[in-house]
């Protein structure tokens, strides 16, 4: 039997060669396997793994060293302050989609009862953290994936979010006939032909939940174009986007007539998020 300091040192370097954050792999890998917080890992370096312990450790270091992304190991992220369930049938939550919380909640007074359609919702990070923050609001969440929402509906569960319900829907096609104040999407947006679908953790990301036809633009603009139908007068609607977007998705917003349209950027200064305002005629 190994300590957990030796096994550590062992995975840390095995795991250089293929992540950026190799220590802190190895760590999560063998909290997991012993069911330890990382405290535990530091108090008690010399302890000793049993073999079954060992054993799992190994089994997820292994899929690691394939490239396997911690998210889908571990079967969870987080986001918000939250952990969220995932699996490889939804994507995994990043930092940057944070942005997006930032601009909804400026947005949205505290105790308003305003209406909120999240599209494309994976695994409910957006829905879900916007009905936990506004309890007032009334969410609506859907995904054409009937395998994302079932994750969603058990991240709802687990999160106590009473205010949103879900709909399977290929975008607006089965969503309520109603009015809602503001519409946000995270949709696929990376072209097709995009060498980087082909390299990390995208590898194992679902390639629907990620690429788009049109150099990554088809979905945005079919959202852009049909969310005029259900947004309120003077709704808002936001989209996440890539990093080199920022004005052809400015572009489509005014080709359908929207205004007070403004792009912000990420964490890394990046233009992430574009939103636009509908004025029904």
């Amino acid at each position: 039997m190994s300590s957990i300091n030796n096994l550590l040192s062992s995975a840390a370097r095995q795991l250089a060669t293929n992540s950026e954050s190799a220590q802190l792999d190895a760590e999560i890998l063998l909290c997991l396997a012993i069911n330890k917080p990382r405290s535990f890992l530091r108090a008690w370096p010399d302890n000793e793994l049993t073999l079954s312990q060992e054993g799992l450790f190994n089994q997820y270091l292994d899929e690691r060293l394939l490239g396997k992304p911690i998210a889908y190991i571990t079967g969870y992220k987080e986001f918000w302050s939250r952990d969220f369930k995932v699996t490889p049938e939804v994507l995994i939550p990043r930092p940057d989609t944070e942005l997006i919380i930032e601009l909804c909640l400026d947005l949205i007074p505290q105790n308003a009862n305003t209406n909120i359609l999240d599209l494309g919702t994976g695994s409910g990070i957006i829905g879900i953290t916007l009905a936990a923050e506004r309890p007032n609001a009334q969410v609506v969440a859907s995904d054409f994936s009937a395998s994302a929402l079932h994750i969603a509906q058990l991240n709802a569960l687990s999160h106590h979010t009473s205010n949103i319900a879900f709909y399977q829907s290929d975008w607006l096609t089965n969503i309520p006939n109603q009015q809602f104040d503001l519409i946000v999407s995270n949709p696929p947006y990376i072209a097709k032909d995009d060498v980087h679908l082909t390299q990390g953790d995208l590898r194992f990301e679902p390639s629907s939940a990620l690429s788009a036809n049109e150099n990554g633009l088809s979905d945005i603009k079919t959202i852009i174009n049909h969310a005029r139908d259900y947004l309120a007068p003077n709704g808002h609607l936001l989209i996440e986007h890539g990093y080199n977007q920022q004005e052809a998705v400015q572009s489509i917003f005014r080709d359908f007539n929207y205004y007070n349209i403004n792009t912000h950027v990420d964490l890394s200064g990046q233009p992430r998020v574009t939103c636009g305002q509908w004025q029904t005629a």
